[in-house]
């Protein structure tokens, strides 16, 4: 198997935890020095900038690896051991963990409109259901209603209140300030791996409102494009060994 460097993946000045490198970056360095350079300079700018906290940096990036969306086992690890070492809680990461996990929500939101407008070219109307839904009543005192979930009440209003009841701890639980709350859905939402548009321009408009500045979004965009080093991080030592397997006298280098 190939020994893939010692070199640090993390430029000088930062901890060796931080950044979303793992050991592929010292082999990628011996192949192709300039590209790994750039590809360097560009990942680790939100680590270098000091716009958003460093601990928050590596929170944005529990929530981007742990989503239902990417479920990247090595990288949510490395990035949750970045974020204790910032000094993030566990209630911190628990919330970031939640909020990954309540982003599926996105499956009836794509589906259940085409659903109502299919069921009624179909004649097929859903049966009314006049029930309570407490939790969706909380949401929407909380000023957090979407009006994209109106047609989840209207098929299925049981099963969405029990879906508020886990979403509205986000917004009333006190663990994050509302503008970190809508950087972290801006990540979750535009993360390349999910590409929601009517979400992140909602919590685009929602983050300008809690104050956040053009600069602080922009900076969790960034980090949303810093995980396109993955396909590094993965392919690489694979390459590397089954380069070493196949001609294990003959290293490409």
């Amino acid at each position: 198997m190939s020994n893939v460097g010692s070199r640090s993946p993390v430029p000088s000045g930062l901890p060796q935890e931080a950044g979303p490198w793992n050991e592929a970056l010292s082999l990628l360095r011996e192949w192709d020095p300039l590209w790994a350079g750039a590809a360097t300079n560009m990942m680790m700018n939100p680590w270098t900038s000091g716009v958003l906290p460093r601990k928050f940096v590596e929170l944005v990036c529990v929530a981007l690896n742990a989503a239902c969306t990417s479920l990247n086992p090595e990288a949510t690890r490395r990035h949750i051991r970045a974020a204790l070492a910032a000094g993030a809680t566990r209630d911190e990461i628990l919330m970031v963990l939640k909020m990954g996990t309540v982003l599926a929500i996105h499956s009836c939101s794509l589906g259940a409109p085409m659903l109502l407008e299919e069921a009624q070219t179909a004649g097929a109307k859903p049966r009314a259901k006049n029930v309570a839904t407490p939790a969706c009543d909380k949401m929407r005192a909380a000023g957090q209603w979407n009006q994209a979930w109106d047609p989840f009440v209207e098929l299925d209003p049981v099963w969405t209140d029990a879906a508020m009841a886990t979403g509205i701890a986000i917004y009333t639980g006190g663990v994050f300030t509302p503008k970190e709350i809508e950087l972290l859905s801006i990540a979750l939402d535009a993360s390349y791996t999910h590409m929601y548009a009517p979400g992140t321009r909602r919590h685009i408009k929602g983050a300008l409102a809690a104050g956040a500045t053009p600069e602080e979004i922009m900076e969790t965009l960034k980090l949303c494009v810093a995980q396109g080093v993955h396909s590094c991080n993965l392919g690489i030592p694979i390459l590397a060994e089954e380069i070493d397997r196949q001609q294990p006298n003959n290293r490409i280098g």
